[in-house]
């Protein structure tokens, strides 16, 4: 269904290519899992297979892609269309519709297909993807998991053979990712779809493979089974990282499978993991009292009392469109009250303009391009340093030890989703901000990113700052929070401490608390310090 015979693809600039003579083979029926570190060529991979990649992204490829019996470079993406379906990261950028129900019949509408035909598909696959209630919702006012729902939903009224997806369950939480998985897997057993899927939230995916390409970094690329890619890849979600650590045969992909050698490791751990000494919040940064947010007629927030103190790092988790974004919205000033109040060092964020906002508190939003505005990577750290009045260099070093080695000529718009969020990361940092809002901080990371992140953040919060995290990622919660608040409907339904909150929800536990409970271990980190502390 989909071949590369000894592809090579190098954008103008570069010293090297991004894909070095890759050779394989993705069958019809395949539901096929792209893994790699930042930058190692995932999505010009999977742009490849569309023709995206060089028809509209420019650069040399060489050798041949064959999709359905059509060679992409005789075939458009245009000529394409009815045998490949696309999402990419930022899914709200290809809405083409005012409503989720017009959206979903656009591109059947642009293939002339029959109003009956339209209406029936329309059906099914808002009942496939859990949007019923969204028909006639504007997009405008989608949350980011919404919003990635009905991107996918697009596509797949149009039925084509291929569906090739770019980050599908970074922006939803953990139920919606496994509606779409599930709504994926139904696609490929039931239908015969070949799917091509990049991700970096493991945890969430590696089951649901039939295989694994796997990109190291240097251009090549190394095809299996999920087994044998995750016995040698650096790159792996917490369980299988625990079972290479503990060497468990046959290594677990699932939660399920590590349950059986987890019973024994519970036998040999101690009650509770060592720690370390709890950090001890200072002064209240931002508050809000009894808040209220409206959008219309839709309720985003309701009576929510909300605190942040110097030296915490705080996970808000719940539901895509349990009102996550809206508070941080509100903390930053961007959205006015409906009722209650919000206080940011005492005072209305409403009424801080500029550097005086900037000076008190910083968000990276959803999508980090929305920061970004300068022509290259380096002028964008310079113009940070500028407007934060930081020493030359600052948000450059802060660059640096966020995403590592970069490109500092290129533009921001060609850095990979999570190199943008890097980049904006480091902008917001340069202003050292004393409350640091992230939302959903962890979208297009990898492992190797997310862990560099987490160290960062730590010393913000070292440092006195406060910082929040809206995140549907629940291993970033677990390695990083010193305080879990999740929110339903609007309101908060729990606020404690993480280690409490996270292990007595099913649904925002971190893989290695649901093998190990009921005791009460989060990361791998907590059992392998456990390990090293019992005698012999």
């Amino acid at each position: 269904m989909i071949d590369f015979t000894n592809v090579s693809i190098t954008y103008s600039g570069a010293s090297s290519p991004v894909l070095r003579g890759v050779t394989l083979h993705v069958p019809e029926g395949e539901l096929c899992l792209v893994i790699g570190a930042t930058g190692s060529g995932k999505s010009s991979l999977l742009g490849a297979v569309n023709g995206l990649v060089p028809h509209f992204t420019g650069g040399r490829l060489s050798g041949s892609v064959t999709v359905a019996g059509r060679n992409t470079r005789d075939h458009p993406p245009r000529e394409l269309a009815d045998v490949v379906g696309v999402v990419g990261q930022n899914p709200s950028a290809s809405f083409l519709a005012d409503t989720v129900e017009d959206e979903l019949a656009y591109t059947m509408e642009s293939l002339g297909l029959a109003a009956d035909v339209m209406r029936r598909r329309v059906e099914d696959t808002l009942d496939l993807l859990g949007l019923v209630a969204l028909r006639d919702r504007a997009v405008a006012t989608l949350s980011g998991g919404e919003a990635q729902r009905v991107a996918i939903g697009a596509v797949l009224t149009a039925h084509p053979q291929i569906l090739v997806l770019d980050e599908p369950t970074s922006a939803l939480d953990p139920a919606a990712a496994e509606d779409v998985l599930a709504a994926l897997q139904r696609l490929v057993h039931d239908l015969g779809m070949t799917v091509l899927l990049a991700e970096h939230r493991l945890e969430r995916v590696v089951q649901h493979a039939d295989s694994v390409v796997w990109l190291p970094g240097d251009g090549t690329a190394v095809r299996g089974t999920p087994a044998q890619i995750m016995a040698h890849s650096p790159i792996t979600p917490p369980i299988v990282s625990l079972g290479r650590e503990l060497a468990w045969t046959p290594l677990p992909l699932t939660v399920r499978d590590a349950r059986i050698p987890g019973r024994r490791l519970r036998e040999v751990l101690p009650p509770e993991p060592p720690t370390d000494p709890p950090r001890i919040p200072g002064a209240i940064l931002a508050e809000t009292r009894a808040l209220t947010v409206r959008y219309g007629g839709v309720l985003a927030l309701r009576r929510a009392g909300f605190v942040a103190r110097e030296g915490e790092i705080v996970a808000v988790m719940g539901r895509n469109g349990a009102g996550k974004s809206s508070l941080l919205a509100a903390l930053t000033g961007l959205l006015k009250p409906a009722e209650g109040q919000v206080r940011i060092a005492g005072r209305d964020p409403r009424e801080l303009r500029g550097r005086e906002l900037t000076s008190h508190v910083g968000l990276v939003p959803q999508q980090p391009g929305d920061l970004l505005y300068a022509e290259t990577v380096h002028a964008e750290c310079a113009a940070a340093d500028r407007d934060a009045r930081a020493p030359r260099g600052t948000a450059g070093g802060l660059l640096h030890r966020i995403a590592g080695a970069l490109d500092l000529d290129l533009h921001p718009r060609d850095l990979s989703e999570g190199q943008r969020l890097a980049l904006a990361l480091a902008v917001v940092l340069t202003s050292a901000p004393p409350l640091v809002l992230l939302d959903e901080p962890t979208r297009g990371l990898d492992y190797p990113a997310k862990e560099r992140l987490v160290h960062t953040l730590v010393g913000l919060a070292g440092a006195g700052h406060a910082v929040v995290l809206a995140t549907h990622d629940v291993e970033l919660a677990a390695e990083v929070s010193t305080r879990t608040v999740v929110l339903a409907g609007g309101e908060i339904v729990a606020d404690g401490p993480s280690r409490q909150v996270v292990t007595q929800s099913p649904v925002f536990a971190p893989q290695i608390a649901k093998v190990l409970a009921p005791l009460p271990y989060l990361t791998v980190r907590d059992v392998r310090r456990a390990l090293a502390a019992v005698p012999g």
